[in-house]
């Protein structure tokens, strides 16, 4: 007999759902206003760019390259100090140039071409491993090949593209370094993996030799397909394996790109068709693309890949060759690549998520005692404490939480008490943010003062953390009624939350958080 679910709860249940995708997007924590201004000035840095590109003579191709280059001088470079992202953002067309140099001299030399895209892939997440810098590189080595197979690049059209690629990554870093540096009052604080090992141990070497071998297959699968537009199906699987530590993680980014390019080509039939590349409204949308790309990726990579599916579409249709056929073939090729970066993290040198969650869930526990200590010290009257910083890392750190445990809180998942704990662990944790942002407000105002409880009460956070990452529950403290000042009310709110996070995060012997 077959189970029937009522039309109402099913409705209901879409709604929901459909509600808390829009409350995490729009709702979402962003401290010191940095996603918008990240977006604003993404914008404002592009468009420049590619109108600096445009007024210097270049063709549309041209004005392309030079503002993907643009976007991507804008959205990697992550390093924690405002010099380490001048440097690396110098070091972009170093590496950038000779790579589309060799992408342009193999175009006609599709076996030489493909072994160089493949190790193109290999040692741009290889590169993962010296951080926030090696990250940037190797992700814009590899889009300057993408983007040469994308725009079919010759070697007859390098000089145009050197020199854009050169303008923009210019312009770019002069709206980062100079009309807009906002980071020389908050500096971002980049979040590296934590490392694991030497050799076939370390996570980036496995994710190396895995997405190296999950692009081979996305590349010869997406030749069989189409042999013009095969690329999207390598580039599907690249972008799968960024920025993900573990088995689960990489799958159900996989998952989410899929779904974000299945709504992106749903809203292109509806928007970008119908305009045929008319020049005006077509960059008007672009650059609500851009902002959309920035504005979300941090927050719900099935929106970013929402955006980053509709800039596609405008740029082809840009250049006058989109069709509803093309987004068809779009959607296969990311298919073929979400298949491709599957079938590798199953089967190649496999990265499980135990040891990759605990260790994210104990360097935002860390992160969290950081930020009480600093705010103690400024309520006291220290002059160089600041912990803005210490809560945009923290913010950081639960994202990668949340990235790490969604396997485990995905609606397939068929193991429900798992699902159950990993969400009550995220609730505490959101909890201790909250705590954290409220007690770090307090500290700001200047007419706040210092008690000589919170030092006491700083110690008892500083002792349930080391008691929850040493696994020694029986050395936590719950405090009883919360009193009336605002400083120790944020403290004991704190408290409560570690104290609950003992019973989801230490569970029996065979029975932990996260599967082997």
């Amino acid at each position: 007999m077959a189970l029937r679910i009522p039309r109402r709860l099913f409705c209901a249940g879409v709604f929901q759902g459909r509600t808390a995708v829009l409350k995490r997007v729009f709702v979402a924590p962003d401290p010191g206003r940095a996603r918008l201004r990240f977006a604003t000035r993404a914008v404002l840095g592009i468009g420049p760019a590619v109108m600096v590109c445009l007024l210097a003579g270049q063709s549309l191709v041209g004005a392309v390259t030079g503002g993907l280059a643009a976007l991507l001088a804008l959205f990697t470079v992550t390093d924690p100090t405002v010099r380490g992202q001048a440097v690396t953002t110098a070091l972009l067309p170093v590496v950038g140039v000779p790579v589309l140099a060799a992408a342009a001299e193999l175009h006609d030399h599709p076996v030489a071409r493909d072994l160089t895209f493949l190790a193109v892939v290999g040692v741009g997440v290889y590169a993962r491993r010296w951080g926030p810098r090696g990250h940037s590189l190797g992700v814009f080595a590899f889009m300057t090949f993408f983007v040469a197979q994308f725009l079919h690049a010759t070697p007859d059209r390098l000089p145009e593209l050197y020199a854009a690629v050169l303008l923009s990554v210019l312009v770019a870093a002069a709206v980062r370094f100079g009309a807009w540096c906002y980071e020389r009052r908050l500096p971002p604080a980049a979040v590296p993996a934590p490392p694991t090992g030497t050799g076939l141990a370390r996570v980036t070497t496995r994710q190396a030799v895995a997405a190296t071998a999950g692009a081979g297959f996305a590349l010869v699968a997406g030749q069989l397909v189409s042999g013009q537009r095969w690329y999207w199906a390598v580039g599907a699987t690249w972008w799968i394996f960024v920025n993900t530590a573990s088995r689960g993680e990489t799958l159900v980014r996989g998952f989410r790109r899929v779904l974000g390019t299945v709504i992106g080509i749903g809203l292109g039939f509806l928007v970008t068709v119908p305009l045929h590349g008319a020049p005006v409204p077509t960059a008007v949308l672009v650059a609500v693309a851009v902002f959309g790309i920035f504005y979300t990726a941090a927050v719900s990579y099935t929106w970013m890949m929402l955006w980053v599916t509709l800039l596609a579409e405008l740029l082809y249709g840009l250049l006058g060759v989109l069709s509803p056929g093309l987004l068809a073939l779009r959607l296969a090729e990311t298919g073929v690549g979400a298949l491709g970066a599957a079938l590798a993290v199953l089967f190649v040198l496999p990265v499980t998520t135990h040891a990759t969650t605990d260790a994210w869930i104990q360097r935002a526990l860390r992160c969290v005692h950081a930020c009480t200590a600093e705010a103690a010290a400024r309520l006291a009257g220290s002059a160089t404490a600041d912990p803005a910083p210490r809560v945009a890392e923290l913010e950081q750190l639960l994202g990668r939480v949340r990235l790490s445990v969604a396997p485990l809180v995905h609606p397939l998942n068929p193991m429900p008490a798992r699902k159950a704990r990993a969400r009550r662990v995220v609730a505490l944790l959101d909890d201790c943010a909250r705590e954290v942002r409220g007690l770090v407000a307090v500290a700001a105002d200047p007419e706040a003062s210092h008690d000589a409880r919170l030092a006491a009460a700083c110690w008892r956070v500083e002792a349930a953390v080391e008691a929850l990452t040493a696994g020694r529950t029986d050395a936590l403290h719950r405090p009883t009624e919360p009193p009336a000042e605002p400083a120790l009310a944020h403290l004991h709110g704190l408290e409560r939350a570690l104290a609950d996070l003992a019973e989801p995060l230490h569970t029996p012997k065979g029975s932990r958080l996260v599967g082997a």
